[in-house]
């Protein structure tokens, strides 16, 4: 058995195995996205799969051979798929066929991808994809079970229209969750065990049956901090106002709309569905509502000459004042400002101690709205002030994560 491979000092290596479903024209994107996230990828296919998509195509998006028989790639008397089955840190098989599952559950090695999955010690993850009766069939959730058992992942399918006409579950599951379980398991789960209640996405505050207040806010910082603390193993509650975003199948979610609607739930949340380790308010609440909405839509004729507004409940702060003692989660609130970048720390220093936070998260309206990526202040109990430079969202995700999980360790909290 080869020595542990040092991480750090290298990209992290992917095999990423292509069965002989339709939905093998989805590896070449998932290739794609893995080699744009920095991962050293080598492709293994089957036979069928061949027929659905070509090993040059492959072969163009990770410049490396990809292995379709089993001397393929063989030098200086090494046997490639033995060879990769050691390189590999995690193997992601995608998509999975049944018959392909079905083989990978009694051990069969009569392929490259079947041989190197038997041979390696690397994490397996696996992501289906066939007809809905194939799957729901009792011999393939046999065999998916004894996978598990065996520790691999399975990614299970998504429920929808499938290429033979047929609907339900059986789609090839989305390459976000697909990215996000190979990354799971190869994390070293620093929030393993953890519970994490995280809000996101603007509130809609309702004028007429179609007109609202709302904001810019997309969710998709918020987004990045449920997929971040899910890859650290931690397990997330999500509550999101309206964002048009793929959500992470591995968080329980609860959609609202309105800032009460918030307000509501997540304090019922705070409350009931702990303990919680860390409760992370990235949502843009809407400060104030109308007072009166109307039950019919304001026709254009009539004209609006003043909105009265009242102001919605605060979340953080509510949570802040209820939450005491030394086991109440960390608590972490965001704070997004236009002025300069003195008075956004400085407005961030005063959320932090009149919410009764544990740490603020401050960013400028330009760097975040709507965009991938973000630029933040990090301001915790101890008026520590840590400037994030301009990186994609994940990254400042896994930062803050990184930071609160850090001052949550050191903090012995009595009564705050």
């Amino acid at each position: 058995m080869s020595e542990p491979k040092a991480l750090a000092e290298r990209k992290q290596h992917i095999v990423l195995g292509v069965c002989g479903s339709i939905a093998a024209y989805k590896a070449a994107e998932l290739a794609r996205r893995l080699v744009a996230a920095n991962y050293e990828v080598r492709c293994v296919m089957t036979e069928a799969a061949q027929e659905f998509l070509g090993a040059k195509t492959l072969e163009a998006i990770t410049g490396a051979a990809v292995i379709t028989g089993f001397w393929d790639g063989s030098e200086n008397g090494s046997i490639s798929h033995i060879a990769l089955a050691d390189w590999a840190d995690c193997v992601v098989i995608a998509p999975a066929t049944a018959d392909t599952i079905a083989k990978l559950a009694l051990g069969f090695s009569e392929n490259p991808l079947l041989a190197l999955v038997l041979a390696t010690r690397a994490a397996t993850v696996v992501a289906p994809a066939m007809n809905c009766n194939m799957w729901e069939h009792a011999a393939t959730q046999r065999n998916v079970e004894t996978l598990r058992s065996h520790g691999v992942t399975i990614v299970d399918p998504a429920h929808g229209m499938l290429a033979c006409g047929w609907e339900g579950s059986g789609r090839l599951a989305e390459l976000d969750d697909i990215v996000l379980a190979m990354e799971t398991r190869l994390s070293v789960a620093p929030m393993q065990g953890m519970r994490v209640l995280v809000a996101a996405g603007p509130t809609r505050e309702p004028i007429d049956p179609v007109r609202f207040i709302s904001n810019r806010s997309s969710g998709k910082m918020g987004i990045a901090l449920v997929r971040q603390a899910l890859i650290r193993g931690a397990a997330v509650e999500l509550v999101h106002g309206p964002i048009d975003l793929a959500v992470p199948r591995a968080a329980a979610v609860t959609p609202v709309t309105t800032a009460q609607e918030m307000y509501d739930v997540v304090r019922q949340r705070a409350h009931q569905g702990g303990p919680w380790d860390m409760i992370i308010m990235a949502a843009a609440v809407a400060d104030f509502r109308p007072r009166h909405q109307e039950s019919s839509k304001i026709k254009g004729s009539r004209g609006l000459e003043s909105l009265s507004l009242e102001a919605n409940p605060d979340i953080l702060a509510t949570l802040g004042t209820e939450l005491r003692g030394r086991d109440r989660p960390y608590l972490i609130g965001f704070a997004v400002a236009t002025g300069a970048e003195s008075e956004l720390v400085q407005d961030a220093k005063e959320k932090l101690a009149r919410k009764r936070a544990d740490m603020v998260v401050a960013n400028l309206a330009a760097d975040g709205f709507e965009g991938d990526t973000n630029r933040v202040w990090l301001v915790d109990s101890t008026a520590q002030v840590r400037a994030l430079e301009c990186a994609t969202k994940d990254s400042i995700a896994a930062q803050i994560l990184e930071a609160a999980i850090a001052a949550k360790s050191r903090e012995g909290r009595d009564d705050v």
